[in-house]
């Protein structure tokens, strides 16, 4: 493929140049939409068959030169840059995990079961970085991968034993704060979050957790429980913003109150029995956020608990969490509506870990496509849709998904102009497109 065509990326990991070319290659190989029945490489036109693509990848990904340390370089890079230029004041960092079904996978050696799924396969555990303005992603900056060899990080070479999710958080948190991203960090987690023991832990850190409600709190000198006390702040919840719930229109209420959770930190170890240690109080403030219908039906209700500075309002805090969903379509882009992750043929969980870095780099240059103001950036967008053939709602001009097929296309239609001249491509498609003379 000419320099023209081919994609340039910023910044390249740390490889020798023949490796550094084959990573920007399997990169393009990647900005595509897989099925479930081929959820392989697609090789361009002017590039070798598919079978040397395939084998080109399977030695990319089993080459001991190729860690993950090396593959995440460039994402983090992207995000400095982008961090920078996205980001206001803070960069939000979501931390979520998700279950890599691989249960008719056998040849997956080293899957890991999931009591709570049934499923066996592997963990994938990632920090997002989102921009404080407008909630857009702007790329992955930890991917993990726990299986039963242990966790694979892009944090280090070495292969760690699998932490529970909470402890393994403190030390992913400490990571981030050194990586220079030039913005106060600010750490997102869901109600899998909500311990006191690691509330304490995390002091060092700026965090926004949802908070399940059943813990014991000390408010206005009385010990409640946090839902009763949420239940008070009721008549206090003011309206916010509208905001989208499952892609219809409503309303946003909040409040918000300090409290303190004093209680001793319950200890639980895998092998140990649990045990209790008593420990300093941890003063939090508590955001109680509302999603109402435009009837004024409760629609959903967050109990948020954050040690930000009160110069941080409530009900930013509280858009801050909204946008948490952001991940959740990441892991879907990754899975049934892009990359088809679950249905990869990689016998084991480092090269796995290896290709979801690349096709990290896949999704993060789709999104910077997706967030450019530029005029030329909306008529590429317009363009891509174009060739993906599908159908935009009006209120969305645009979807990853959609891009991605369109620029898997535009790529296709280059390189094969490239490599055949377009008189000759005309000749070839009426042996197809020409009527039939006898019918």
């Amino acid at each position: 493929m000419s320099k023209e065509v081919r994609w340039q990326c910023s910044a390249l990991p740390p490889l020798e140049p023949r490796l550094q070319r084959r990573y920007q290659q399997l990169v393009q190989e990647h900005l595509q939409l897989s099925q479930s029945v081929a959820a392989g490489l697609n090789a361009l036109p002017g590039t070798g068959s598919s079978f040397a693509s395939t084998q080109a990848a399977w030695r990319f990904y089993q080459n001991e030169n190729v860690s993950l340390p090396a593959l995440v370089q460039p994402l983090l890079e992207q995000a400095r840059h982008s961090a920078a230029a996205a980001c206001q004041e803070y960069g939000l960092i979501v931390h979520d995990w998700s279950l890599l079904n691989y249960h008719r996978h056998a040849s997956k050696a080293d899957r890991i079961g999931s009591k709570r799924n049934r499923a066996e396969g592997y963990e994938l555990q990632t920090a997002l970085l989102l921009s404080d303005r407008e909630g857009q992603p702007l790329a992955p900056l930890v991917q993990n991968l726990a299986c039963a060899r242990g966790l694979y990080t892009s944090r280090t070479s070495e292969v760690a034993v699998v932490p529970t999710h909470l402890d393994e958080l403190l030390v992913r948190m400490d990571y981030l704060a050194g990586l220079s991203l030039n913005r106060p960090l600010v750490h997102i987690i869901d109600r899998e979050g909500d311990s006191v023991g690691h509330y304490r832990q995390w002091q060092a850190h700026t965090f926004l957790v949802r908070a399940k409600g059943r813990q014991r709190v000390q408010w206005e000198g009385q010990s409640r429980m946090l839902g009763s006390v949420a239940e008070q702040l009721h008549h206090q919840l003011t309206f916010c913003r509208p905001v989208d719930f499952q892609g219809k229109p409503a309303r946003q209420y909040v409040a918000e109150t300090a409290v303190v959770l004093s209680r001793p930190t319950r200890q639980k170890r895998r092998g140990k029995k649990p045990g209790w240690a008593a420990a300093a109080p941890v003063a939090l403030r508590l955001i109680v956020s509302e999603v109402r219908a435009d009837d004024g039906k409760v629609l959903s209700v967050w109990l948020l608990l954050s040690n930000a500075q009160d110069t941080v309002e409530a009900g930013r805090l509280a858009l801050w969490y909204y946008w948490r969903w952001r991940i959740e379509s990441f892991f879907k882009l990754l899975k049934s509506a892009g990359q088809q992750v679950e249905h990869w043929q990689q016998e084991s969980g480092l090269a796995v870990a290896k290709r979801l870095l690349i096709v990290s780099m896949a999704c993060v240059l789709v999104w910077q496509l997706a967030q450019a103001q530029t005029p030329q950036a909306e008529q590429l967008r317009q363009v891509l849709v174009r060739l993906s053939g599908r159908q935009m709602k009006r209120a969305r001009p645009w979807t990853a998904p959609a891009l991605l097929e369109g620029v898997w296309a535009l790529l296709s239609m280059l390189d094969l102009l490239e490599h055949h001249e377009l008189s000759k491509l005309r000749d070839l498609a009426k042996t197809f497109f020409q009527p039939n003379a006898q019918t």
